[in-house]
C-alpha cells in the first residue's frame, strides 16, 4: 500500500467528474476503491486482477485498446514504471484525457512530446506529475 493514496483519491474526487481510468492496477488498488462509489473508474493491468466492485480491463499499454479509454477525464497511474510512462502518456493524450502521474520515487520520463503543460502537485502528503489535455 502507499502511503498518499487517499490524498491522490481525494484530489482526483475534487477536480474530475466522469470517468476515470487507472492504467497498470496491480496489487494496489486503493485509489480506485476510494473512487469506485463516486465516480466511473476503469483500472486497466496486463495481468488478470480482481478487485471487488472495480470494473477491470485487460489491457496492454503498448497495445491499447483506445475504446477502453475514451471519454475519460483523467488516466492515472500509481508508480509506474518509467518505460512504460511514454506509452501512458500517449493514450492519455490521444483520447484527451489529463494525465495523473504518482512515481515511486523521482523517477519522470520526459513527456514534453504530449503534454505541453505539467507540474508537480504537492497535496497534503500526496506528490504526483499532474500533466493537462
Amino acid at each position: 500500500m502507499i502511503s498518499d493514496y487517499q490524498e491522490i483519491a481525494e484530489y482526483i474526487l475534487n477536480n474530475y467528474r466522469d470517468k476515470v481510468v487507472e492504467i497498470g492496477v496491480g496489487s494496489l488498488p486503493h485509489v480506485a476503491m476510494l473512487l469506485k462509489d463516486k465516480l466511473d473508474v476503469v483500472v486497466t493491468d496486463v495481468n488478470e486482477q480482481k478487485h471487488t466492485g472495480v470494473r477491470f480491463c485487460r489491457d496492454d499499454i503498448f497495445a491499447p485498446d483506445i475504446g477502453i479509454y475514451k471519454n475519460a477525464s483523467l488516466i492515472y497511474s500509481i508508480r509506474p514504471p518509467i518505460d512504460l510512462q511514454d506509452a501512458i502518456a500517449k493514450v492519455a493524450k490521444e483520447v484527451g484525457a489529463d494525465l495523473l502521474i504518482r512515481p515511486f520515487g523521482n523517477e519522470k520520463a520526459d513527456l514534453g512530446k504530449y503534454y505541453m503543460e505539467y507540474k508537480l502537485v504537492n497535496y497534503k502528503k500526496a506528490r504526483f506529475y499532474l500533466y493537462r489535455s
